[in-house]
């Protein structure tokens, strides 16, 4: 029954009821608007925000060090030798600049377009966004040959500006502690600030970033008089390389300054990392499009000048220039916009050209004078565009041998009945055995089961021709439905999860390990969209009585075993999916109800891409190097 409407009640509704959220009000109610999350990911943004401001005075031209501290008592504390806060009285606001600075949401100079031409965070909410979500945040500013000290919680000022000091330095010290009535754990990571930290210095050239977590005794020190040259090096540290130093190229057009760093391997993949203002865009956009345009151009232009190429061939490809090659693209400009569902890439159409031309004349200008490197990039083009031709006949051959064409799947592809791609999920199970175990305990209106013989190619040694030569890869391609490349067409592909499920064993690792490459190296837009899945199968199952347990680490297992204690326990350990019966496997790793599925995310490019080389490619002394490092923290290693 329908309640009768109060057609008065509308009287009620006034000026009174609007609530208006003054000042930093708004952040401590809806935090997650300006820092994304309050987890460890949120909690981090605070570092970083506090750091930009740095950052931009070092852009700006007037810091060269900077210093991240956190303390036992999980306070931060960041100090820069920029030019300091201003402290006069600011003549809106009749408080100081630097209360503004600390208290108003849309205050900073960076809105007034000539203090800093370009900047990095949250483009002026940064510091005030910090101090809100702080329990207690106090700043010191050296400026002026005095010391300026102003304390706040929760935002809120504790008193006026002080002067405590004099000095003949200037910089500005922040120290925050974040609030746990937003943080409930404040578990700051020091691998994770470490390596944001890292990347930050390489992409400011001559600023000493360093860092220091008292709670955990560790610091760090990054400084590299190279930029991101120094970064395509790091990239390339264990790779044989076509000329020694990587190919620099910067410039300022219109304000927008613009630095790119390119250097070839003997490899078959691509490395490129693109910023916009210290923003990993990692859905790249317009700088990356005038980088790629560039390059294509330049290479075409010296091979036919030079008649490297001849008249009846055809130009060199995008993909064949950018076979092994490692570069990074930084833009820095005063109004980005960035686009995409992650706000990732780059939408400002000028600096297309902008980049374009100056990628031209560096590269340009390296080849004429370094003709022994020109020719070698050259004919790393030349053997990738062989390579493109035989893989072109080879997915041709596909379609032919497969029909895709005409719609048919693999025979060994057990599909589901739903036709809704977004409910579909594929399992790619390792080997006949755990495929018919899967098949048979699956739903079969939603999971497919698509089994695997033995270990695919490792891609991360292969050229494009062989990858597609590989039936268990175009096995998987076909199944998928979305292509395969830098941009497959994710609107046709036909599960929206895509499980690895394999052994629990080094070689269910090792073929897990070659998966992941594979999607790493050939659909990295399946990662990035959310797209892919790692299966967690238990290692025991523990039968006390007429109940059992399954426990899917050594650690769980004994905490498990301790607590039946007394009981007369029987234990299995499960080496292989094909050991459980069809109804265990649903049960424990298939049943969404009951399952665990681990999401495989990108966080690092530059750390994942470094990993899957080392593991998966021809150098062995990095490969013994890494597994020495990484031995005491490996887990669950079946000997």
């Amino acid at each position: 029954m329908l309640q009768e409407t109060n057609n008065n009640k509308s009287e009620d509704y006034n000026a009174e009821d609007i609530r208006i959220l003054d000042g930093l009000e708004a952040v401590r109610r809806r935090p997650g608007m300006y820092i994304g999350s309050t987890d460890q990911h949120g909690l981090h943004h605070l570092v970083y925000e506090i750091v930009y401001n740095s950052i931009d005075e070092a852009m700006a031209g007037y810091c060269d060090r900077t210093q991240v501290s956190i303390h036992e008592d999980n306070s931060v504390t960041v100090i820069d030798n920029g030019r300091g806060i201003p402290v006069d009285i600011h003549p809106v606001t009749n408080t100081s600049a630097l209360e503004a600075v600390m208290t108003r949401l849309h205050a900073g100079a960076k809105f007034g377009g000539h203090t800093y031409m370009v900047s990095s965070g949250l483009h002026g909410v940064g510091a005030s966004v910090v101090n809100a979500l702080s329990s207690r945040l106090e700043v010191e500013v050296k400026r002026q040959g005095k010391i300026y000290r102003h304390k706040y919680q929760q935002g809120t000022p504790l008193g006026d500006l002080e002067v405590i000091g004099n000095t003949n330095e200037t910089g500005t010290t922040i120290t925050f502690l974040a609030d746990t009535e937003i943080f409930s754990e404040l578990n700051y990571d020091f691998n994770t600030i470490c390596q944001r930290l890292k990347e930050l210095a390489y992409l400011n050239k001559n600023l000493e970033i360093s860092f220091k977590d008292e709670r955990v005794d560790q610091e760090a020190t990054f400084y590299f008089e190279g930029g991101i040259a120094s970064l395509v090096r790091r990239f390339n540290k264990d790779r044989q390389v076509l000329h020694p130093q990587p190919i620099y190229s910067s410039g300022t057009v219109n304000s927008t300054m613009v630095e790119v760093a390119v250097q070839y391997n003997d490899g078959f993949s691509e490395s490129t990392l693109s910023f916009a203002n210290c923003v990993n865009t990692i859905d790249g956009g317009s700088h990356l499009t005038g980088f790629r345009s560039a390059l294509t151009r330049v290479l075409n232009d010296y091979a036919r000048k030079n008649k490297l190429l001849k008249d009846t061939e055809p130009n060199l490809t995008g993909d064949d220039v950018r076979d092994g090659l490692t570069s990074v693209i930084s833009v820095k400009l005063a109004e980005p916009q960035f686009e995409g569902q992650t706000k990732a890439k780059l939408g400002n159409p000028e600096v297309k050209s902008q980049v374009e031309a100056i990628v031209a004349d560096g590269l340009s200008l390296h080849l004429e004078q370094h003709p022994d490197e020109a020719r070698a990039i050259i004919d790393k083009c030349l053997i990738a565009a062989k390579a493109r031709e035989a893989a072109r006949k080879a997915r041709d051959l596909i379609f032919k041998k497969s029909g895709l064409e005409a719609g048919t799947l693999p025979g060994k592809l057990a599909s589901c009945s739903e036709s809704d791609p977004r409910e579909c999920e594929l399992y790619l199970v390792e080997g006949d055995s755990a495929g018919g175990s899967a098949k048979q305990g699956r739903d079969r209106r939603f999971q497919a089961i698509l089994p695997l013989r033995g270990k695919i190619l490792n891609v991360e040694k292969a050229p494009k021709d062989k990858v597609l030569g590989h039936e268990e890869i175009r096995a998987i391609i076909t199944a998928l439905g979305a292509g395969i490349g830098e941009q497959p067409d994710l609107s046709k592909l036909r599960y929206h999860r895509i499980i690895i499920m394999t052994d629990a064993d080094v070689d269910g690792s090792h073929i897990r390990t070659l998966l992941l490459t594979f999607f790493y190296r050939n659909m990295m837009e399946l990662i990035i969209q959310g797209h892919l899945f790692i299966a967690q199968p238990p290692l025991y199952r523990i039968q006390a009585g007429k109940q059992q347990f399954w426990t899917y680490t050594e650690k769980e297992n004994e905490a498990k075993l301790k607590e039946l204690k007394g009981n007369k326990l029987q234990l299995q350990r499960y080496k292989g999916l094909g050991e459980m019966s069809p109804e265990q496997l649903w049960q424990t790793t298939m049943n969404p109800a009951s399952r665990t599925l681990l999401k495989v995310e990108i966080d690092d490019a530059m750390a994942a891409d470094r990993i899957f080389h080392i593991l998966m490619g021809n150098e062995v002394p990095p490969r013994k190097s890494f597994i020495q490092a990484h031995a005491r923290s490996v887990r669950n290693l079946d000997i």
